[in-house]
């Protein structure tokens, strides 16, 4: 249990991090408040992500073993 936790956590901080940046640029560009934006958007994504990997992991890894074996 204290690896899947620790796994969500760093998984949600890593994705969040890179796509809060994308879709951040994407949609204002590479303005002069960039950074701010970007962090403001990280840190409500972050939280959300996280619960989100907690509860759907286990399932989630069900299935990329399911699919694995079919290939």
């Amino acid at each position: 249990m204290k690896h899947r936790f620790i796994f969500a956590i760093l998984m949600s901080l890593v994705l969040t991090f890179f796509m809060s940046a994308w879709l951040t640029y994407i949609n204002l560009g590479a303005i002069d408040d960039f950074s701010h934006y970007w962090i403001a958007a990280w840190l409500l994504a972050w939280p959300a992500a996280g619960v989100i990997s907690f509860i759907c992991g286990p399932q989630i890894h069900q299935l990329a073993h399911k699919i694995a074996g079919k290939l």
